[in-house]
Order: structure tokens, then C-alpha cells, then sequence
């Protein structure tokens, strides 16, 4: 088959997916102005993502694009920050500001920081421009509110005349994933306690879950986090972090709560199991989720409701039981507890 024939396009029409289409398809759509040079496109086997206008097999125009660059949907540009991810199950992510460069972080997740770094709290992320006012910034807050964060964020800037550290630590066991938007069309969506810090610029606000199975059974509920922007953003999740390349129309069934982040072009959905016996006794619950590619979405083996369910049911002041560890001694030792009371 002529692969110039093949139905191997698709395009992101106002965040939602359509496809597939053949390339001779998508340039007469252009022809008619039913699509823009600006529609993003993406086919298996891409790294991502990329408006028609850069990709010389669809557009109209011949001329050469000197410097490609992804199309976001905002003005403000991300600060260029550098970092460093330490440590293995408990890391923490050291940043390092240039005179003036600011980083936005969590309240409470600063683990240090030198001398020169300026610290300030501020309603919502930071990222609405002047113009925005009292307003967007009070919208920006209560974006923030409503995925059951605080309020306030923390911004950090480097006052000093050269290079300044200021480092976050991740508030429970795993890993820290960095995030350079710009690579993923400047648009991320995160389950809602995922983000830890970012370049000043990035925008933290919320995502809605449009489809009613995943607001209610998603464990997630209706609302998301979602990042846009052109710069750096650091996730935590807890235990391994495994990223998945999804190629267009490809599966994926997944825990509900082992979904860290996904890309905007992941379609996301619940499904029932299917099987009473099992969902009653095979311990993982009545629903699961369902990825469908094109993106790439992010898992982690260890969410923090699961251990802290663990925990929870092994704590006898809870009305846990009290385990020992396998051997005589254990058990003769609960029962001198017993007696002692």
C-alpha cells in the first residue's frame, strides 16, 4: 500500500481527536478551510505532536520552516531554569535559579535554599499576566481550591547578582518526574496532588473529566490538574514511575489509581470489570481505566490512597490487627501486651 494513501493521520480539532485521515484527505480540508496550518497532526511512530504548518507531508506551503515550534494556546513564556533530581526513593529536585529567574512551588515542600533566593506567597500559580488583574488572580486561586489544594503557592526568586540553589522535597516515598511542556504542546493533565514545583510561568489550573464514568467511579472525580505552559514542570508520585508511549487507537487498562499524568490527546475513560466474582473477591475494585493512544501517559506502582489503606487496616489503635513477624516470638510477645494491660 502507498503509505501517502494510508489513514495514518490524526488531528487535534478544539481537544478532540479525530482520525484517521490520509494526507491527501487533510490537504483538501486545508483547501476548503475546514483546517487550519496551526491543526496539530500526529501519526504512529512521531515523538509528538506538531502543527501541519511543520510537517512538509501535509502542508500547502513549500517554503522551509527554519526554526519549528510547537503552537501553545497562551503568551506568557516559562522561565529556563536548570535542575538536579537527588536521592532514590525519598528525592528531592535542587534548582538553580539565574539572577532574577523565579521557580513556583507547593507550600510547604521547600527543603532548603541559599542565601540571595527571595521568598514570597502569592494567590494561585503566578502565571496570570498584569492585565489579569485582581480578578484573574482570585480565579486563579480558586482554580486551585477546587482540586483540593491551597490557596497559596510559594514563589522563590534569585535576588542575587550570580546563581542560586533553591531545592523541593517530595512530601512521601517515590519519584520526581520532570516535565518540559514545550515537548508535549505545552499541556499536561496530572491527578490532583501530583504537582511539586515548576519555572514561574507555568500554569496550574484545573481539568474537568467530561465523560460522567470517570468523574464518579475514576477515584479522581471530576476534576484534574492540568499545566500548561513552555517551560519545566516536576510531578511526585509514589513508588516506580513508568512512562508509556501509546501509539494512535492502542489500549491500555490501568488501576484508577496508579494514573499519574497523561497527555491531552490520551483519551481517558472507566470501565466496569465486568465480573462479580471478581470484583468482589480479587481485590481490585468494580472499574478500571482505559488509555487510548496517541500520547503518553505516566504510571506509578505505589499510590499513596493504597498505603495509606495499608497502614490504616494494619493499625490496631484503628481497629487494625496487630501483625508479628511470622515466628514464635511475635506471637508469645502480643499476648505479654495482653497481659501487661
Amino acid at each position: 500500500m502507498n503509505m501517502s494513501a494510508a489513514k495514518q493521520w490524526y488531528l487535534d480539532i478544539n481537544n478532540d481527536i479525530k482520525g484517521p485521515y490520509t494526507a491527501t484527505q487533510i490537504k483538501k480540508a486545508l483547501k476548503e478551510g475546514k483546517l487550519t496550518e496551526k491543526t496539530m497532526a500526529f501519526k504512529k511512530g512521531n515523538q509528538r505532536w506538531d502543527p501541519i504548518l511543520h510537517i512538509p507531508e501535509l502542508r500547502l506551503t513549500q517554503a522551509k520552516i527554519s526554526s519549528p515550534k510547537p503552537t501553545y494556546h497562551f503568551d506568557q513564556l516559562a522561565h529556563d531554569i536548570d535542575f538536579d533530581i537527588q536521592g532514590d526513593e525519598s528525592q528531592f529536585v535542587e534548582i538553580e535559579l539565574d539572577p532574577n529567574e523565579s521557580v513556583v512551588a507547593e507550600a510547604g515542600s521547600m527543603m532548603h535554599m541559599e542565601a540571595g533566593i527571595e521568598m514570597e506567597t502569592i494567590f494561585g500559580d503566578g502565571s496570570e499576566t498584569e492585565k489579569s488583574g485582581v480578578i484573574g488572580t482570585l480565579l486563579g486561586a480558586g482554580k486551585r481550591l477546587l482540586t483540593g489544594e491551597s490557596l497559596f503557592m510559594t514563589v522563590f526568586t534569585n535576588r542575587a547578582h550570580n546563581k542560586r540553589r533553591v531545592a523541593f522535597a517530595s512530601p512521601y516515598p517515590g519519584k520526581i518526574i520532570p516535565m518540559n511542556l514545550a515537548e508535549f504542546n505545552g499541556h499536561m493533565i496530572c491527578q490532583k496532588d501530583a504537582f511539586l514545583c515548576a519555572a514561574k510561568g507555568i500554569s496550574v489550573g484545573i481539568e474537568f473529566q467530561k465523560k460522567i464514568g470517570v468523574g464518579l467511579f475514576g477515584m479522581e472525580g471530576f476534576i484534574m490538574q492540568k499545566l500548561e505552559g513552555d517551560g519545566l514542570a516536576f510531578v511526585h508520585a509514589g513508588g516506580t514511575i513508568v512512562n508509556r508511549t501509546l501509539a494512535a487507537g492502542e489500549l491500555l487498562k490501568v488501576d484508577t489509581g496508579c494514573i499519574v499524568a497523561l497527555e491531552s490527546s490520551v483519551d481517558y475513560d472507566i470501565k466496569y470489570v465486568g465480573n462479580i466474582k471478581s470484583s468482589l473477591f480479587g481485590g481490585e475494585g468494580f472499574f478500571y481505566a482505559t488509555l487510548t493512544g496517541p500520547g503518553n501517559v505516566w504510571l506509578q506502582s505505589m499510590p499513596l490512597s493504597r498505603l495509606a489503606a495499608r497502614i490504616y487496616k494494619a493499625a490496631p489503635q484503628l481497629g487494625g490487627v496487630k501483625k508479628g513477624e511470622g515466628s514464635l516470638l511475635g506471637t508469645l510477645g502480643d499476648i505479654g501486651d495482653f497481659i501487661d494491660r
